[in-house]
This record gives structure tokens, C-alpha cells and sequence, in this order.
């Protein structure tokens, strides 16, 4: 289980020659076995709080006094009012549901058990009490009949005036939007008396949104999305078709796409590195009688600053030109891998639904864990809280549960995720360590899964764990971050800020290891730790075409994510601006663009995965086999063109090409010694 061993085994390793799709064994069963027990425990948390009533109380609702609604209810002990028959009474009625504690986000209303819920709005108590009379639901105090509403002692027993219309759960999906734009009912929630008209709600949704002083706004907003969802699933599928032309487009012309972004950086670089000398010294010749005494000091600290803005622009300036220079030679690597994922896109035509499969089982698993989350919230024992009302706690070990369940959320999420990874990474070492394509199988996608199901569940799980031993850390340190805000320790602040980063930076590193290690597994089925190992001695044997890789493909694949937002925003804007019974698109456009980041972030991200999948198992084959009988290459055409175009640039260049034989040597040798 341990990453640590011995010096022997380290040696034995590093001579060992890596045998692609050769062997297959179970890796890391242990932590496949604590995977299991963990998941158990996750069961066992959402079976405790349903067989504990919490799923009743959350799906039927309960009063203040611990009966559920709907049902006979047994009395509490030192509990009043508790033990009812609300089997006639099926809804939950808060007495004033604006009383809103927001620093515990909870309702401190009294809430009752009623029969119906007020279809219009009761302004006094007399219309409470002929509501009670013609429907049989009252609306009062327990202790109370509807014959005494318009007694004295009633205004603190019945509902606060005047009482809001309400619909019931079961009316609430049957809700429309009127001509005047306004919603007729709002989002049904369980058995739960909702508020028709939610202004009452001014106070939660102000630390929501920050426009809902006037309402009519987002009664505008949701109903224009209603009026455009034609043109938004429009624009959604067309942020699709983009994703995918794009892909294709990468694949044919990188060599220039990859050349105008590198030329563009440079450009870009250079202009505001200019841009900020002009300015210093346009402003240090400005002369200094025209300013005010009191704004002296200003300009002197602008200029200082200018100053030090243009020196650090120049330094990264000369830094990045430096790091273009020693990589040019190298972007002719990514061009190259490019390509070569575009044909792994064409015989493998299935990865590109990967990030659906996989963002359907973590939608199936956050639904699940939510749910149990809430069933977590109302499970437990009866205990009254400072109003005198009752509230279900649980107690002892138990009450730890949720920090069970939060790590769960975190682990199985980054499972999932690492699942996707282990498929991709099997899928693409399967292509291209078959020499001939045409012995693929038939599904490479569904063989990985098979592969990663039969041998590799074990390493995703230690993979994932180590993720999430840095991402709980990470998660605390932002929530107290944010709690310390306006506090006048400046100093903690920006030490858990440092802290915060480092552990952002630990996490991307770990995130981009555990890949390759997956990749390492996938081609010679061993176990997480040898095989990041393995991975992290070939990246950083390759330290300049992984840093080409990362910056120049990366980058790319960024400005075709912005590229394919930028272009679904601009025809949602001629759309919609072009509809003219609905004027304000702001909430419809918003919509449609993050849709698109999505999608396209779903395709370059899987293509960016293939990319690094095929530079490890480039780097892996130009380093244990030379192109001689016995040891050929398995690479692509394209690949080999690299190769051998590097080999005559050293052979030509001579003494010039001293960078790129100390590069390609080690291999060689690395091959012969093997």
C-alpha cells in the first residue's frame, strides 16, 4: 500500500523494460478493498437516516412540535402538542414565513399541520376564521378554534397579516406565466404550503441576488427564459456543432493555428512591455509646475509604479522570448501530437461522448448525495431549541456523520473523475501500441472500461484519495478564509490566502502526475505509486516538450474555448435582440454562454487528455526502441517524420544541434541499455 520501497526494488525498477498490453494483473487491491468499505459506509449513512423517520419528516414535513404531517403521529416525552392525528392535515403552514434567521439559514416560524393551504390572500383574522369554517383547515394555534379567531388572544396564535396566497405541492407544477409576466406559482417543494407571490421573501432572497428590490425584474428574467428556451436550446446545440467543427479544425491546420498563438503571445508581450515605457515616459516629461501641490505625490507614486510595472513587463518579456527560443524546435512536437489526436478522434469515434457518460454519473451521485444530506438534516431525536420548539439532533459519534458524507462527496466525485481518466488514458495506449490499426477492437473504449473494471479500480481509488487528502485541507482553509473577513488580522488572512494557493498549485501538479500515472498503469498494468514513478522519470526527462506542450497547446485549446463562447454569445445577441416580444435577454444569454464554456471545455479537455496520453506514450517508445529490427517504433507516420526530421537537423546543424542530441542521446541509450 505504501508508496515507499526499498533501494533493490528501485534498482530493479529503473532497468526494467516497460512491455505495453503485454501483461495483465489486479493492481492496488487493498485500497480497492478500503474503496468498498468506505462506499459501505456511505450506504449505511443513507439507510440510518431513512430508517430513523428522517425520510418522512423531510418528504411529508412536520410542525413545531415534532409531528409529522399526514399520519398519527406517537407523543414525545415533555414534549406539548406532540402526538396528534394530523392524518387529515397533509401541509405544512409556516404562521410567518419572512422570519428568517440567515446566519443559520432557517425558518424560526412556528409551523403547523393544515388540511388546505389559502388560495387567495386572507387580509384579517375574519377571513382566517371563514377559511377555517368553509375548508376545514385551520390556520391558528392548535389551542385555538376557529370560533375564537377574533378574539383578543388570537394575534399571537394565528398567522401574521395579512396571509399570502399559497398553493399546495401537488398544484405547483400545473404553475404558468401570465401575460403580464408574472409566475402564477413558484418551484414546488414537498408538502410544503409556498407563498404565490414572493415578495414576502425579500429578506432570504437579498442574500441571494441583489436586484430583488424590484421583483417585477426577476419575474421579467424567469419569464423570458420561458419565452426564449426554443433559441436557448438553439444556441446550445449550435455551442455542440462548434465544439465539434473545431476539433476537426485543430486537427488540419495546427501547424498554423499553433504558430499564430505563439506569434500572437509575442506580439502581445512586446505591445504592452512598449506601452508601459511609453507611458513613464510620457509622464516623466510632463512638467511638474502644471500639477497641483496636493496631487504632487501622487503623480511621483503613479510613476514609481509605472516604473516597476515596465521593468517586471520587460523581464517576463525577455524570460518568455528566451523560453520561445529554446522551445521553437519543440512546438513542431505539438503540431505533430495534434494531428496525430485527431486521427485517434477518427478511429475512436466514441471518446467523444466520454465527458456525457461521465457527467451523467456524477449528476446520478450528487442527486443521491443530496438527498441523503437531507435526510441527514432531519434524522435524529427530538430536543427543543430556545423558541420552545422542536428540532431533531443527532447525538454522540453519530452527530459526525455529516463529515462522513462530505468526504465521500469529495472522494467518490474525484473517483468518478479519475474512472473518466483510466478510460481515456486505456482507450488511446490501446490505439497507438497497436501497429496495425486494423487489429484494433472493435470498441477500444468499451475494452479500456473492461480493463479498468477487471484490474485497475484499485489505483484510481488511491489516486482519488491522494486528491482528496489535498483538496479537504484546501476546502477548511477557504472556509475560514472566509470567515475571517473584516476582521482586522491582516496577517492570518493572507497567510491562509498563501496557503490556500499552495495547496491550489499541490493539487494541479498532483491532478497532472495522477493522469500520466494512470497512463502508466493503463500500458503496463502496474500498481499507482510505481507507476507515477515511472511517469514522473520520463516527464522529467522530456522537462522542455512537456513545458511546450503545456503552454502552447494548452493555451490554444483555452482560446478555442473562448473562441466557441464568443461566437454562441454573438448569435444568442442577434437572436434574441431580434425577438421582439421578449427585450431583456441578459438571463437568457447568460444561460447559453455557460452552456457553451461547458461543452466546449467537455471536448478540449477530453483533447487535451488524448494530447498528454500520446506525448507519454511517445516519449515511452522513442526511449526503449530506436527503429532497428526487433525494436521498431509504434508511433504514427506523423510522429515518425518528427523523428526522423530531428535526427537530420542534428545531423546538419552539427555542433548546433548540440541541445536536441543531448536530449535524443539519452534515450538511445536508455533503449540499449534496457
Amino acid at each position: 500500500m505504501g508508496c515507499c520501497n526499498s533501494a533493490s526494488s528501485a534498482a530493479q525498477s529503473s532497468k526494467r523494460e516497460w512491455k505495453p498490453l503485454e501483461d495483465r494483473s489486479c493492481t492496488d487491491l487493498p485500497w480497492l478493498l478500503i474503496f468498498l468499505l468506505f462506499c459501505i459506509g456511505m450506504g449505511f449513512i443513507c439507510g440510518f437516516s431513512v430508517a430513523t423517520g428522517a425520510a418522512a419528516r423531510l418528504v411529508s414535513g412536520y410542525d413545531s412540535y415534532g409531528n409529522i404531517c399526514g399520519q398519527k403521529n406517537a407523543e414525545l416525552e415533555s414534549v406539548p402538542n406532540s402526538g396528534m392525528d394530523h392524518t387529515h392535515r397533509k401541509y405544512v403552514f409556516f404562521l410567518d414565513p419572512c422570519n428568517l434567521d440567515l446566519i443559520n439559514r432557517k425558518i424560526k416560524s412556528e409551523a403547523l399541520c393544515v388540511a388546505a393551504c389559502p388560495r387567495q390572500e386572507l387580509k384579517t383574522l375574519s377571513d382566517v376564521q371563514k377559511f377555517a369554517e368553509m375548508n376545514g383547515s385551520a390556520l391558528c394555534h392548535y389551542k385555538l378554534k376557529p370560533s375564537e379567531y377574533t378574539s383578543s388572544k388570537a394575534s399571537s396564535l394565528c398567522p401574521k397579516l395579512p396571509v399570502p396566497a399559497r398553493l399546495e405541492a401537488s398544484e405547483l407544477n400545473r404553475g404558468c406565466i401570465r401575460d403580464d409576466g408574472v409566475i402564477s406559482a413558484p418551484i414546488p417543494f414537498f408538502h410544503r404550503c409556498a407563498p404565490v407571490n414572493i415578495s414576502c421573501y425579500a429578506k432570504f432572497a437579498e442574500a441571494l441576488i441583489t436586484f430583488v428590490s424590484d421583483n417585477s425584474v426577476l419575474h421579467r428574467l424567469i419569464s423570458g427564459v420561458m419565452a426564449s428556451k426554443e433559441i436557448i436550446l438553439g444556441l446550445c446545440l449550435l455551442s455542440l456543432v462548434l465544439s465539434m467543427i473545431l476539433m476537426v479544425i485543430i486537427r488540419y491546420i495546427s501547424r498554423v493555428l499553433v504558430w499564430i498563438v505563439t506569434i500572437l503571445v509575442i506580439l502581445g508581450s512586446l505591445g504592452g512591455t512598449g506601452v508601459l515605457w511609453w507611458l513613464y515616459a510620457k509622464q516623466r516629461k510632463s512638467p511638474k509646475e502644471t500639477i497641483i501641490p496636493e496631487q504632487l505625490q501622487i503623480a511621483e507614486d503613479n510613476l514609481r509604479a509605472l516604473l516597476i510595472y515596465a521593468i517586471s513587463a520587460t523581464v517576463f518579456t525577455v524570460i518568455l522570448f528566451l523560453i520561445m527560443l529554446f522551445m521553437r524546435k519543440r512546438i513542431a512536437l505539438t503540431i505533430a501530437l495534434f494531428h496525430v489526436a485527431g486521427k485517434v478522434f477518427i478511429h475512436l469515434p466514441l471518446l467523444v461522448f466520454q465527458p456525457f457518460w461521465t457527467f451523467f454519473a456524477l449528476v446520478l451521485f450528487w442527486a443521491y448525495w443530496i438527498m441523503t444530506l437531507l435526510f441527514l438534516g432531519t434524522t435524529g431525536s427530538a430536543v427543543k431549541n430556545d423558541q420552545g420548539f422542536v428540532e431533531f439532533r443527532v447525538s454522540g459519534p453519530l452527530q459526525y456523520m455529516w463529515w462522513y458524507h462530505v468526504v465521500g462527496l469529495i472522494w467518490i466525485s474525484e473517483f468518478i473523475l479519475a474512472c473518466q481518466q483510466m478510460t481515456v488514458a486505456g482507450a488511446v495506449v490501446t490505439y497507438y501500441f497497436t501497429r496495425d490499426k486494423r487489429n484494433l477492437p472493435f470498441t477500444p473504449i468499451l475494452a479500456s472500461v473492461n480493463r479498468l473494471v477487471r484490474y485497475h479500480l484499485g489505483t484510481v481509488a488511491k489516486g482519488s484519495f491522494i486528491i482528496t487528502l489535498v483538496k479537504i485541507p484546501r476546502m477548511i482553509l477557504m472556509y475560514i478564509h472566509s470567515q475571517l473577513k473584516g476582521k482586522e488580522n491582516a496577517c492570518a488572512r493572507c497567510m491562509l490566502k498563501s496557503c490556500i494557493c499552495c495547496l491550489w498549485c499541490l493539487e494541479k501538479c498532483l491532478n497532472y502526475l495522477n493522469q500520466n500515472a494512470y497512463t502508466a498503469t493503463a500500458i503496463n498494468s502496474t500498481n499507482f505509486c510505481t507507476s507515477a514513478k515511472d511517469a514522473f522519470v520520463i516527464l522529467v526527462e522530456n522537462a522542455l516538450r512537456v513545458a511546450a506542450i503545456n503552454t502552447v497547446g494548452d493555451f490554444m485549446l483555452f482560446l478555442g474555448k473562448v473562441l466557441i463562447v464568443c461566437s454562441t454569445g454573438l448569435a444568442g445577441i442577434m437572436l434574441l435582440n431580434y425577438q421582439q416580444d421578449y427585450t431583456v435577454w441578459v438571463l437568457p444569454l447568460i444561460i447559453v454562454c455557460l452552456f457553451a464554456f461547458l461543452v466546449a471545455h467537455c471536448f478540449l479537455s477530453i483533447y487535451e487528455m488524448v494530447v498528454d496520453v500520446l506525448f507519454l506514450c511517445f516519449a515511452i517508445d522513442t526511449k526503449y526502441n530506436d527503429g532497428s529490427p526487433g525494436r521498431e517504433f509504434y508511433m504514427d507516420k506523423v510522429l515518425m517524420e518528427f523523428v526522423e526530421n530531428s535526427r537530420k537537423a542534428m545531423k546538419e546543424a552539427g555542433k548546433g544541434g548540440a541541445a536536441d542530441a543531448r536530449e535524443l542521446k539519452p534515450m538511445a541509450s536508455g533503449a540499449s541499455s534496457a
